[in-house]
């Protein structure tokens, strides 16, 4: 793991993807349609900023019923939306802002889509940060088996706040998890 010791801030991320269930959206072409982001404080493990950003899919521009229902973000949320080039951007405005953080995400799956989007949208990955897995981290601290976000909430007492699968409210959810990822 990252020396979290040296760090003065968590950048908390989670990211919302489109999706189906059955299979026409083709494996690798998932594109980010939410970017939600919680800046934490290292010391008090408090909030200090966030940041939240819907992002217009170019693949598949129309989301799934599936998806909605699974994110509660609806087609109309992504229609004015910017694409990932403009959306990224503007999240790396909001980071330049925070000098010294580790980037932290519930798995590896929301640093490797970030990579896949910048790759193929030809941008520069708008986080350069050290990652930390809290996953793996909070399934070593607490001798478990790895476990989903909602498993881990249930697993310490902590209610699920908000909507499950938006990335606004999972990363505020993910930020509860940090005092026991980090003993």
């Amino acid at each position: 793991m990252v020396d979290v010791d040296c760090f003065s801030h968590f950048l908390i991320v989670d990211l919302e993807s489109t999706c189906c269930e059955d299979d026409s959206i083709p494996k690798g072409e998932h594109e980010v349609i939410e970017i939600g982001a919680v800046m934490v404080d290292a010391t008090s493990l408090k909030e200090v900023d966030c940041f939240d950003i819907f992002v217009r899919p170019v693949r598949h521009p129309s989301l799934t019923q599936f998806c909605t229902n699974l994110t509660t973000i609806t087609q109309k949320d992504l229609d004015k939306a910017p694409h990932f080039p403009e959306a990224s951007e503007i999240f790396a405005q909001w980071l330049h802002r925070y000098k010294n953080y580790v980037f932290c995400s519930w798995g590896n799956y929301d640093r490797n889509h970030l990579e896949s989007d910048s790759a193929y949208h030809n941008v520069k990955n708008p986080i350069s940060a050290k990652h930390v897995n809290l996953k793996n981290e909070f399934a070593k601290q607490m001798k478990v088996k790895k476990v989903g976000m909602q498993r881990a909430l249930e697993l310490v007492n902590e209610p699920l706040m908000g909507s499950h699968h938006r990335g606004i409210d999972d990363a505020r959810n993910i930020c509860k998890l940090l005092p026991y990822c980090l003993i």
